[in-house]
């Protein structure tokens, strides 16, 4: 994942009527080539537009650099219909499907009778270079009515599919705009037209200027997202301002593919997937178990000493518990089927918070018991589609850490506050201390969402308020709330960069109302609790995924499953090594000794390959002086260190909980 964009401010111009914004550009001494190339520019409605655009009248509008996030999109946009041209001239068969930017990159759907082989995404690539040095211009056309559109576009059956919805679907606006259908006609130098698509652009003035791209992959995708509609062939590809930022992306892609989690899952025996039991449905085995077991006693304990009470509940509930909440219109098409069982439908939860309303709910509540906060380690639910499953990142069962605080309104502040303290001191426990924070809202032309415009505005600005006084970044997600109300979730960077959502902070107004919750204030009357659901980790398994991949499977000593293996030299050293572990042991380490009867140079490289923390090793010196020498995971080694003092710097690491390697420790 990446960071979020940082929107670039530039000073604006002003475009003559009559001129272009390639004029206007010119005229301002802007650059026309490189990273820093205005690419297009912006109205002040925020339309972009390409820069051989003329307005009727004077207009003011920003430039738009390649480097920036618009400039980028419309990079990648530019170079997936380079792309789809390629395609068509080594495939003239094929048939086009639709080509959005998306992060880091591109995609392209076709209609071909045959899917794309390695060496066919050689020679498009080689073709499309073809297309790039030609410098073809992209040159925008409207099209006067539906019936032209079609008649030009007779022979690309998706693209006439496209013209009927206008747009409708997100992606599907990179072909078609509301309200107008425009072409975009690929022409050679003397001007001759070589290729068009239907496309509300804007692209890059040529080619040209398109500095470094690559193919990645090709796999099958259903036509508009549905598995009732044709499996076209999909081709992704990415595109950088720069070789050197091309060459960099690559890099963080292979340093990712080396921490894959699903790897490593596998290489250090931590956790599978059997395909007897489902698609993403986990089962974690001893090493990873102990992993778990860690995290658990940790934000269990923390829970506690934040004032929280642990509670529990069953896995599934009647149906009616799901409409109380309102979720079920809002998320049916994320729950499994329900289960008929005497006469009603039984639902898997997705969620738990309607169980902890009905503790809430079980008996009278008093002011006094405010701040009422309930946790516990539920485990849901979510029909997540097979296509969008991925590790322990996106799974079907899920363990929460889900807490529940029910509080005053004017509680709520400090709540928040609170619980955003709680979730920094645990991702920093965990060394996961470089993260932002990202307020998602409600999108006032969506029907999606529930109360009132006063209640959204009173609980958005609580948020804001709280994240802003932080300190931290806060980066804004108009739309991306609940149902039931806005939402804080703090991003967090890897070691290497990439940005993961983890841990959530949700203000809600609305469930308490659903569920009639009352608490007698001081003053004697019934007053409706607010509600604010929070998950540290916000699942294990995401958070356990993020982990392996953060530390590369080289996890801390604290959480690493094995953190201390004894190697002899010689067998007969084994059982000097053995009386070590038993110490360790007994003082609370996870520590084993190397009994197999390789060599010591093989034991070093299968504990160096299990990344374990602490290699102890003995021999005849060890033995005769009462010492064991340590080798660490980094390759440096510690010699001729005594038994108590060995025993007492792996106890200190480990209950230190520090994030560094032991031999930095």
């Amino acid at each position: 994942m990446s960071a979020p964009r940082t929107p670039v401010v530039a000073d604006p111009l002003v475009v003559p009527a009559g001129t272009t914004a390639a004029d206007a550009v010119a005229a301002a001494g802007l650059p026309a080539h490189g990273p820093k190339a205005v690419v297009v520019v912006r109205e002040a409605d925020g339309r972009l537009r390409d820069l051989a655009w003329a307005p009727a009248a004077d207009t003011e509008v920003t430039p738009v650099a390649m480097d920036t996030p618009d400039g980028l999109d419309v990079l990648r946009h530019s170079t997936a219909h380079v792309l789809a041209q390629a395609v068509q001239d080594v495939f003239p068969e094929a048939k086009l499907g639709i080509g959005p930017p998306i992060r880091d990159g591109f995609y392209y759907d076709f209609d071909v009778e045959k899917p794309f082989q390695p060496d066919d995404l050689a020679r498009l690539e080689k073709r499309m270079q073809e297309i790039v040095k030609a410098g073809q211009t992209f040159h925008r056309r409207e099209y006067g009515t539906l019936d032209e559109a079609k008649a030009e576009l007779k022979d690309e059956p998706f693209k006439l599919e496209l013209v009927d919805i206008k747009g409708d679907v997100d992606e599907e606006a990179a072909a078609v705009g509301a309200g107008e259908l425009t072409h975009y006609d690929n022409l050679d130098k003397d001007g001759n037209r070589v290729w068009g698509d239907l496309c509300r652009g804007p692209h890059l003035p040529s080619t040209r200027l398109i500095p470094a791209f690559k193919l990645m992959r090709s796999a099958a995708a259903y036509w508009r997202g549905s598995e009732k509609n044709p499996q076209l062939q999909r081709v992704y590809g990415t595109a950088w301002p720069s070789r050197d930022e091309l060459k960099a992306y690559l890099t963080r892609l292979a340093e990712a593919e080396r921490r894959d989690h699903r790897k490593l899952g596998t290489e250090l025996d931590l956790f599978s997937f059997p395909d007897e039991i489902g698609s993403g449905l986990v089962v974690f085995h001893p090493k990873g178990g102990v992993i778990k077991r860690e995290m658990e006693d940790y934000v269990r304990a923390r829970h506690i000493e934040e004032g929280f009470q642990y509670v529990g509940s069953p896995h599934i509930t009647k149906e009616g518990l799901f409409h109380t909440s309102g979720h079920l219109p809002y998320y049916k098409d994320t729950m499994f089927p329900p289960m008929e069982l005497e006469g009603a439908n039984y639902y898997l939860k997705a969620m738990n918070c309607p169980m902890h309303n009905l503790i809430f709910r079980s008996r009278g509540r008093s002011y006094r018991e405010l701040p009422m906060r309930l946790f516990e380690f539920g485990t849901v639910y979510r029909y997540e589609k097979s296509g969008v499953v991925h590790g322990l990142t996106r799974v079907r069962g899920l363990t929460q850490d889900d807490s529940h605080s029910y509080v005053t309104a004017e509680q709520a502040p400090a709540e928040i506050k609170h619980l955003l303290n709680f979730v920094r001191s645990l991702l920093d426990d965990f060394g996961l201390d470089d993260y932002y924070l990202e307020l998602s809202t409600r999108d006032p032309d969506s029907s999606k969402f529930i109360g009132t415009d006063e209640q959204w505005e009173k609980a958005t600005k609580v948020l804001e308020d709280v994240a802003t006084e932080s300190g931290l970044e806060l980066v804004l997600d108009p739309g991306g709330a609940a149902f039931y109300g806005p939402k804080i979730s703090v991003q967090a960077k890897d070691a290497i960069g990439r940005t993961w959502q983890m841990s959530t902070i949700q203000y809600d107004f609305n469930q308490p109302a659903g569920f009639g919750l009352e608490y007698q204030a001081a003053d004697g009357s019934r007053q409706e609790p607010v509600m604010i659901h929070s998950a540290k980790f916000g699942s294990i398994e995401r958070f356990f995924g993020v982990l392996v991949e953060h530390y590369a499977g080289a996890f801390p000593a604290w959480l690493a499953p094995v953190q201390v293996v004894g190697i002899p030299i010689r067998d007969d050293h084994a059982d000097y090594l053995a009386g070590f572990v038993d110490k360790l042991k007994k003082a609370g380490i996870r520590a084993e000794v190397d009994y197999s009867t390789d060599r010591m140079q093989k034991k070093i490289r299968t504990a160096q390959q299990q990344k374990i923390p602490f290699m102890a090793i003995a021999g005849d010196d060890d033995v005769n002086g009462g010492t064991v020498s340590f080798r660490y995971r980094d390759g440096s080694q510690r010699n001729g260190v005594s038994i108590d003092e060995a025993v007492a710097h792996v106890v200190e690491v480990v209950r230190s909980r520090t994030n560094v390697g032991p031999s930095a420790a």
